[in-house]
């Protein structure tokens, strides 16, 4: 057996030893000898033959779709790297990414958002804010005040926010810039019911998203200079970072572009 089949032999068995039967919704039997789950028990719960599944854990060439996979993955409860692992070890690719719903601002990300010190907020692929730090609700908008169905980055710029109502050219602007880079995003999960639900919404609610929404314009990354339409005309250039094990978040952050706004957003820092 190669160093690869045996790694993969011994990753299985190992997480299959630490999953207790009641853990999965099977009885503890005193016949069992061995802790954990029996190969068995494995099997038909990702829904394959005793056989199959025991070829897989002798690591045996066989077929394995990313179905089956997912389902085993399931069934031992690994964890989000351990997934990423049998993938690699099983298949030679990285395992395709979770939905967009799943993403989880980790502890540690939080952590940094409240040390770094400029304004930064992570969102969803679908521009949902799901985190921001205090230096963000200062500098730009308090995202408590807003309810959760309401803090999405696009409808708080093209709907709620009327910073730019006396300056229309540079509002466009920035509605052209931003719905070049969503449209990246929404070619990623056209047909997703959330994604469906809120082109809806911005069509019914915003005379710029109607307008400006069929263009062909992308733009993949997203990075740009802007100048804050309040707080004594502060410049901001801002760009976003896909956090490690998060491929549907995105961290945007905002640095000033001057020396004259880094003293106001270090002003604001302090207060």
């Amino acid at each position: 057996m190669d160093a690869r089949k045996k790694q993969l032999s011994e990753f299985l068995k190992s997480c299959r030893a630490r999953v207790a039967p009641s853990d999965v919704g099977l009885p503890d039997a005193d016949r069992r000898r061995t802790p954990g789950l029996r190969r068995e028990d494995v099997a038909a719960l990702a829904g394959v033959s005793v056989t199959w599944y025991t070829w897989l854990e002798q690591g045996r060439d066989i077929q394995v779709s990313a179905g089956v996979l997912e389902r085993i993955c399931s069934t031992l409860q690994l964890s989000q790297d351990e997934r990423e692992y049998l993938f690699a070890l099983v298949q030679h690719r990285p395992a395709p990414p979770l939905d967009w719903r799943d993403a989880e601002v980790t502890p540690a990300l939080r952590r940094m958002l409240g040390r770094i010190g400029i304004p930064a907020v992570v969102i969803t692929a679908r521009w949902d804010v799901v985190a921001w730090n205090r230096l963000a609700s200062l500098t730009f908008r308090d995202y408590d005040s807003f309810p959760p169905e309401r803090r999405n980055l696009l409808k708080i710029l093209l709907v709620d926010d009327n910073s730019y109502v006396n300056e229309p050219e540079i509002y466009d602007a920035m509605v052209r810039r931003v719905l070049a880079k969503f449209r990246i995003d929404y070619s990623q999960f056209t047909g997703d019911s959330d994604f469906e639900e809120l082109i809806a919404e911005l069509e019914r609610d915003s005379e710029a998203f109607r307008r400006l929404w069929n263009s062909p314009e992308v733009v993949g990354r997203s990075e740009a200079i802007v100048r804050h339409p309040h707080l004594g005309g502060i410049t901001m250039e801002h760009t976003s970072y896909v956090p490690e094990g998060s491929p549907w978040l995105r961290v945007v952050m905002y640095a000033p572009y001057d020396d004259d706004s880094a003293a106001k957003i270090e002003a604001l820092r302090s207060r």
